[in-house]
């Protein structure tokens, strides 16, 4: 079955990966690691702080981007009377239920389709922030499923304009197929106490079976930290090929390249149709809008190709498909038999 429907990875692991997965001795299981004697979380805590230039101890590390999404939701929605989050409106089904776990109250705030693509509203993000005034404020960048993102200084002019009490939580779990910049997160980091951003390895590294995530925090927060840390440290093996990854952009960077060229050829084959439009993406998926007539015959036709792709059903997006963007054979299956149904559904 080729599962394209799901934003994982259908690519090799980079060569470090195996060698890493290869090379572990598993007696080092037997044994803690000891790297919270020297005050040190873990080996891949030290990693990112050294890649990404925030202080170790400002580093977090968690089960996936999910587990620290759910700490953080959890734990500050559960301190103090205000409950309330705010979420945007064409996002992960995720972020609401990890809200409503702790009996938090969400509110969404609008994202814009305009012409390809869909967009944050700064200034109402903004308004809409100091209005309602939540406990936290959740910004997905890029969004998860219409692929559009936030630029550092959107980020910027964001946390400069609300309240300092509302937490924001940026998560950036698909922030580096496009770019390779991580100069901006430092100085946010640094400047706004009020900021977690979250990252993983799961999409641009291809490792979601892995289960790591990490991310950063501002200054201030050690109940935080002491709640979201793990005392006697972390998976050995998953530490060993976590490090691998973070050494293997090169391999994940001519990944990204192939993933494009799967982007371009969605545009080219079905942005000229009727009823077609192929969103813009800086994630490792694409949103496209379809004639919904065509529903049915697709998914029998991907079916017997023993395809997945992600017929959406949110409100607003019934009309959409959410395909990852896998090798090239699997984009040029997906994107031949779209245009096949569509044109034998044609008078």
């Amino acid at each position: 079955m080729n599962f394209l429907d799901r934003n994982e990875f259908n690519f090799e692991p980079s060569q470090k990966v195996k060698d890493a997965i290869r090379e572990f001795d598993p007696k080092d299981l037997c044994f803690y690691t000891r790297i919270y004697d020297q005050g040190k979380k873990s080996v891949i805590s030290v990693r990112v702080s050294e890649l990404y230039g925030v202080p170790e101890e400002q580093v977090l590390l968690a089960y996936g981007g999910e587990d620290i999404l759910k700490n953080s939701i959890h734990y500050f929605l559960m301190k103090g009377e205000n409950k309330k989050i705010l979420i945007p409106e064409f996002s992960w089904w995720y972020y609401n239920r990890v809200a409503s776990e702790c009996d938090g109250v969400f509110e969404m705030y609008p994202l814009h389709e305009k012409e390809d693509t869909f967009a944050y509203d700064v200034d109402e993000i903004i308004e809409y922030t100091n209005r309602v005034h939540p406990r936290m404020l959740l910004l997905a960048s890029p969004n998860n499923p219409t692929g559009n993102s936030l630029s550092s200084e959107e980020i910027g002019r964001i946390m400069e304009s609300i309240p300092n009490d509302t937490m924001v939580l940026v998560d950036e779990a698909y922030a580096s197929f496009i770019t390779s910049d991580v100069d901006y997160i430092a100085p946010l980091v640094n400047k706004y106490a009020n900021l977690i951003i979250s990252r993983t390895l799961s999409k641009f590294y291809g490792l979601p079976g892995l289960r790591c995530g990490f991310g950063f925090i501002g200054k201030g927060h050690d109940q935080f930290l002491s709640y979201v840390n793990k005392y006697l440290g972390y998976n050995r093996f998953s530490e060993a090929v976590a490090l691998a990854a973070l050494d293997s952009d090169e391999h994940y960077r001519k990944v990204a390249e192939q993933m494009d060229w799967g982007r371009q050829l969605y545009k080219k084959e079905l942005g000229g149709l009727e009823g077609f439009k192929v969103y813009k993406s800086v994630a490792n998926f694409i949103l496209i809008k379809y004639p919904i007539a065509i529903k049915e015959p697709l998914q029998k036709a991907l079916a017997a190709q023993d395809y997945k792709i992600k017929f959406m059903g949110d409100p607003g997006l019934e009309s959409c498909l959410r395909i990852t963007l896998g090798r090239p054979e699997q984009t040029q299956v997906v994107c031949d038999t779209i245009k096949q149904v569509f044109l034998n559904s044609q008078p």
